[in-house]
């Protein structure tokens, strides 16, 4: 059959935006059956240049010199030395001009995107591919049914050190699909702020970290150093705190063509989507909130715990995700019975395959139990509330 792109839209009716706002949308199927299938019929690759505004690689660029030097951009121009080019294309040096990822980071080499982490440089570590997940293809499922794997993207943020509080009382696992640099918040493994503490506290609490790339750039506006470098530099940074890195990946906008598996397969990473997508992002309002719920309610009486499973995602940097909705999403999963996991855990992959040591250190062992779920023969515990803190208790 041949399937225009009107007819799988219409087909596809429940698709949400990933990583959305501001116009830079790319459509995900809420729930799918076969995500993968879906992505090609909307037309994924024909579509991003319609959704990204996306701007030249500005290779061989020479600096403007003009009567107005103060614009940057396409068609225009860089800025001077040690200036950011906004996403609006004026030149500037404040938060407003170079955060990332809407500063352009090839017109402007003061660019967040555009500055290496301080750390050992992780380039030459040895990548073995180990273990059954594959390397580089798009993974959207768990391996087994009963699995939630709840994924939080962009942080750490403001709220991050909320959201390990409220998985904590749930005695719940994430997995946190994080960037080093983005939203103004600085580099992650800079000793002055509070994120190097917020990724230890994750990681000793059996959260599973992950790589959102550096600064959570669009691949189709990098060149391939510069997608290496959002790889490699993340790691640094994440190495510089934990003494390893990651060895799973979620691609900022989803977007991974052939040459992004590429890199990623030689760089031995998981290629980390999802299947499920509350839209929290677009949804952080205390009126809109609602919608999210509706969604993952959908998704929860769509199936038994026994014949479903979910890579979920969310992102930490929405106020009413951290502090609405992930509760809402943790008291549901555990009364339909099913298991809260990291990604690792719901692909099956052993928690020594997660990271890779920049240090040459042993890892360190992965203490956390794997709890059963109802298709293992054991009962969903019983709840109650008290003082807006949710606690568990076994029946």
């Amino acid at each position: 059959m041949y399937w225009t792109k009107a007819t799988a839209l219409a087909a596809c009716a429940t698709l949400a935006s990933a990583h959305g706002g501001s116009g830079h949308e790319h459509l995900i199927p809420r729930i799918a059956g076969d995500a993968r299938a879906i992505a090609d019929l909307i037309g994924r690759d024909g579509a991003l240049t319609q959704m990204h505004n996306l701007q030249s690689r500005g290779a061989g660029l020479e600096r403007r010199q003009s009567a107005n030097p103060e614009r940057c951009g396409e068609g225009v121009g860089k800025c001077q030395e040690g200036y950011c080019c906004s996403s609006a294309g004026w030149c500037g040096n404040t938060e407003t001009y170079c955060w990332a990822p809407d500063c352009q980071i090839n017109f402007g080499d003061g660019c967040d995107g555009n500055q290496k982490p301080k750390g050992k440089d992780t380039s030459d570590v040895k990548r073995p591919k180990l273990g059954k997940v594959p390397y580089g293809p798009e993974i959207y499922n768990c391996a087994r049914n009963g699995d939630i794997a709840i994924t939080y993207d962009d942080g750490p943020f403001l709220y991050t050190g909320d959201l390990l509080d409220i998985f904590k009382k749930f005695g719940a696992k994430a997995t946190f699909f994080m960037n080093g640099n983005n939203k103004g918040k600085g580099h992650i493994n800079d000793p002055t702020k509070q994120w190097a503490d917020m990724i230890k506290r994750m990681a000793a609490e059996g959260h599973q970290v992950a790589s959102h790339s550096w600064s959570h750039q669009n691949y189709t506006q990098l060149t391939q150093e510069q997608f290496r470098n959002q790889l490699i530099w993340n790691e640094i940074a994440i190495n510089d705190i934990l003494g390893y890195f990651p060895t799973y990946y979620r691609p900022p906008y989803s977007i991974c063509p052939d040459t992004c598996k590429k890199t990623l397969e030689e760089l031995g990473y998981h290629n980390v989507h999802f299947v499920l997508d509350t839209n929290g992002l677009a949804n952080d309002d205390p009126l809109k909130i609602g919608q999210s719920k509706a969604i993952w309610d959908d998704a929860m009486n769509a199936n038994s715990a026994c014949n479903q499973s979910y890579i979920h995602i969310e992102h930490d940097l929405q106020v009413q995700t951290v502090y609405n909705l992930t509760a809402y999403m943790l008291e549901s999963l555990y009364k339909k019975g099913y298991r809260s996991v990291t990604v690792g855990e719901c692909l099956g992959d052993p928690a020594e395959n997660w990271y890779r040591s920049g240090s040459g250190a042993p890892l360190p062992k992965y203490s956390f139990p794997v709890k059963e779920n109802v298709c293992d023969g054991s009962s969903p515990p019983s709840m109650t509330f008290t003082y807006g803190a949710y606690f568990f208790q076994s029946r």
